[in-house]
């Protein structure tokens, strides 16, 4: 029997699945290499969330490996959670969004690059006189002005994170000119991130937040204070987010070598 009528998707799936076949002549085990492939085509948005794989049995004929490299590989991302099992059904990429840490982009850009629609709704747009730790961070001086944006962060109208950017004034002169992405906006002015610095840490929800987000208050969420550096090294962006735990996934790649996949820290 051919790969083909394996598959009721055809040439489609196969075309998906051509670019996951591991390479045999290389010292990286085969299922860690076929769990690196599918991540990284996951995460560029060939799968989409909550799409289904083909059975172990497909996936094994059509790359030529075994079922027990197909199935090892499965089980590695559904416990990073990149997948998930569904009894009597199957296996499905998860829905919620991953950033690679390696990578700077902004959340439009990640949203767009997962298939979905990113939005924003904005809560505040002013601007304000720097306080100390946007003095410190931006590298400003006392009573320089700034501008600041506090919004909710959507993909396809679901919440995703509550984020508060602070930015220097002479790059953002008027924040309500900023639409779905300041990463855009900022490029467009050629003044945008290089390079950036990030601190990652597990908080609860407040009620507040909690209210915003749509979870329930004390839910896990994860925070990050992000500086941002344009070229030469001026600070350009001071942000404080909060993301859903249940819908966003940082991904960062270890290597040792050889690309031996991706971990999900979240």
């Amino acid at each position: 029997m051919s790969n083909v009528a394996l598959v009721p998707q055809g040439n489609k799936l196969l075309e998906k699945l051509r670019h996951l076949k591991p390479d045999s002549s290389i010292s990286t085990p085969l299922y860690l290499q076929l769990a690196s492939k599918l991540t990284v085509s996951i995460h560029s948005g060939v799968w989409r969330p909550n799409e289904a794989l083909p059975a172990e049995r497909i996936l094994s004929e059509i790359l030529e490996v075994s079922r027990f490299t197909a199935r090892k590989a499965i089980e590695l991302l559904c416990d990073r959670g990149v997948l998930h099992r569904r009894h009597g059904s199957g296996t499905y990429v998860n829905a919620s969004l991953a950033r690679p840490l390696s990578r700077l982009t902004g959340f439009s850009d990640e949203v767009r690059q997962r298939g979905l629609e990113p939005g924003s709704q904005w809560i505040a747009r002013e601007i304000g006189i720097a306080g100390k730790e946007e003095c410190r961070a931006l590298g400003l001086r006392a009573n320089s002005p700034v501008s600041r944006l506090k919004r909710l962060r959507t993909a396809d109208s679901d919440v995703i994170a509550i984020e508060s950017t602070t930015v220097p004034a002479r790059f953002l002169p008027d924040p309500g000119a900023v639409g779905d992405s300041l990463y855009g906006y900022l490029t467009d002015k050629q003044a945008q991130p290089e390079r950036a610095r990030q601190h990652i840490q597990a908080v609860n929800a407040s009620e507040e937040q909690a209210r915003l987000a749509n979870i329930e208050p004390g839910a896990a969420m994860l925070y990050i204070r992000r500086i941002a550096y344009a070229a030469g090294g001026t600070a350009i962006e001071l942000t404080h987010s909060y993301f859903r735990s249940d819908r966003y996934d940082f991904i960062a790649v270890l290597t040792q070598g050889a690309n031996l996949g991706e971990v999900v820290a979240a």
